[in-house]
């Protein structure tokens, strides 16, 4: 087998683990969550998440990631086999291979929906449509959805999927140093760099309409900071919190640990795991935040922006922003501006979402990572192809249900379990301080045992009992739509079992006795 690939740099590996982070979960999915669960409200449970959930999963994936690259494994599988030498290790961390390939396949078709609105934008396509129906409308045409005056096939989108897929392929088969960390330290300071921009615009809107006086950036801010403690009773906001922070540090994924592994054997993963965080947050909270919920209370007012966020994240951010920019100066490049944003937070979450499986096919049948991107990559243009043709009948939706919301928490409970209790924990909090100058608080060992294991234990169940049922029997689902739901719920059990059969045979190379893997 060819050596091993590593990051070139430090700086250069954060800021993949950034990239990967940031998503398009930070710009849309959090202000719609926020929006959702009473604003400022939202943000305690979120902040108690992200210290009882976010960090601790953090560090325990980074420390598994680096133990597993030190033996060679690039994937989850094989890292949760090596520190629990048990046939059910295996099985378990290949949903980490599952979720992010799954996932990958409609998220890099989104991601391509930001690259095509941002040339959309700047080439004026969608002016004069200056409510959020008439966006709507162009979207769904651009979709599929229904064939309108604005586009007659999915001809635009399919060419907006096709460079979007062709340029992640161009990115992975740079390999880890030359493809995905240049992509890293080109894509997150530009996109720093255009979300400080588009902050400093949307704070200067002040009162645009001065019919409404309510409406104005004050109160956007206000939405954001100012809890309604009332609001801290209501157990969904806290599960909606939880949710969030899955999705905005890409915990619970198996792509931290991939990415990780590519550390040298001594190199600071309680370092790395925290700077990510922050980097993380600051995109969310402070990026996220302020241009999308400010923006929308500015020019919908706070009952607006509520009625917005019920629609959903596509309501928002391709919809309520695209009306926004088109009333106020050099609107057309702010609004491609503000979707090339979404481009760039979205293209190396997908870059980041096709490595697991490139690691798996390079290390179990040792063949070129050319060959491995070309096979993965392939099969996800084939997958997608029901995800694209169905979406108006809740394909994608089913899978986002299933795969990336009940299998993180799913995967993320088994994982925190074998690492603190199987493989014990006071060896992973000695391997989690290898290398560290600065050693994470003892306070974080009971949490790491006991607290996450028993909130992500709470999160699913909440969600066996509250959601579920309803989703399994199909409630809401209109009957023409169900044929493909129930072929969206047929794609992801095969899916599952193929990937098994993958980590199954690849594992009859790997020793039946690992040894201790921290030696």
């Amino acid at each position: 087998m060819s050596k091993r690939q590593r990051w070139a740099t430090k700086t250069g590996l954060i800021l993949a683990l950034a990239g990967n982070a940031i998503g398009l979960g930070n710009f849309l999915r959090f202000p719609v969550q926020a929006a959702q669960n009473g604003g400022g409200a939202f943000m305690i449970p979120y902040f108690f998440a992200l210290l009882l959930i976010g960090i601790p999963l953090m560090w325990v994936e980074c420390t598994i990631g680096r133990m597993g690259g030190k033996h060679g494994h690039g994937h989850s599988a094989g890292m949760l086999y090596l520190i629990w030498n048990h046939p059910a290790a295996k099985y378990v961390g290949a949903l980490g291979l599952f979720i992010p390939f799954t996932i990958a396949l409609y998220y890099i078709y989104i991601t391509s929906w930001t690259l095509a609105f941002s040339a959309f934008s700047l080439a004026g396509s969608y002016e004069g449509l200056s409510s959020r129906a008439a966006m709507g409308a162009f979207l769904d045409g651009f979709q599929g959805k229904a064939v309108n005056e604005h586009f007659g096939s999915l001809a635009a989108a399919y060419g907006a999927y096709l460079v979007t897929l062709g340029f992640a392929v161009f990115v992975l088969l740079g390999g880890i140093a030359h493809g995905i960390e240049r992509l890293a330290k080109t894509a997150i300071p530009l996109l720093f760099l255009i979300g400080a921009l588009l902050v400093v615009r949307v704070l200067t809107f002040g009162t645009p309409d001065p019919a409404e006086p309510d409406w104005n950036v004050s109160n956007g801010l206000g939405f954001v900071w100012n809890p309604d403690f009332s609001s801290l009773g209501d157990a969904s906001v806290w599960m909606a919190a939880a949710g969030q922070i899955f999705f905005t540090l890409s915990i619970g994924w198996g792509i931290i640990h991939t990415y990780v592994s590519y550390l040298q054997e001594n190199d600071d993963v309680a370092l790395v795991g925290m700077s990510t965080v922050g980097v993380n947050e600051f995109a969310e909270v402070v990026l996220g935040g302020t241009i999308a919920l400010t923006a929308a209370v500015a020019f919908f007012g706070i009952q607006g922006t509520e009625m917005i966020a019920k629609g959903g994240a596509f309501d928002l951010g391709f919809q309520a922003m695209p009306v926004i920019f088109q009333r106020i100066p050099l609107g057309q490049l702010l609004g491609s501006l503000w979707f090339l944003l979404l481009f760039f937070s979205g293209i190396t979450s997908a870059v980041a979402m096709c490595q697991p499986m490139v690691a798996l096919l390079q290390e179990g049948w040792n063949i070129t990572r050319n060959r491995a991107v070309a096979l993965v990559t392939g099969a996800m243009f084939v997958l997608v192809q029901p995800v694209i043709l169905f979406h108006a009948y809740g394909f994608l939706d089913e899978l986002d249900y299933w795969v990336g919301a009940v299998a993180l928490v799913v995967f993320a409970l088994f994982e925190v379990v074998i690492f603190g209790w199987i493989f014990g924990l006071d060896k992973g909090w000695t391997e989690l301080n290898k290398g560290a100058k600065i050693r994470p608080p003892a306070l974080f060992r009971p949490v790491i045992k006991y607290v996450t294991p028993a909130f992500l234990a709470v999160i699913l169940g909440w969600w066996l009992i509250d959601e579920v049922p309803d989703k399994i029997r199909m409630v809401g689902v209109a009957e023409e739509a169900k044929p493909y739901v129930i072929g969206a719920r047929l794609m992801i059990v095969g899916l599952l079992a193929g990937i098994c059969l993958l980590v199954g045979r690849v594992s009859r190379n790997w020793d039946d006795h690992p040894g201790d893997p921290t030696t």
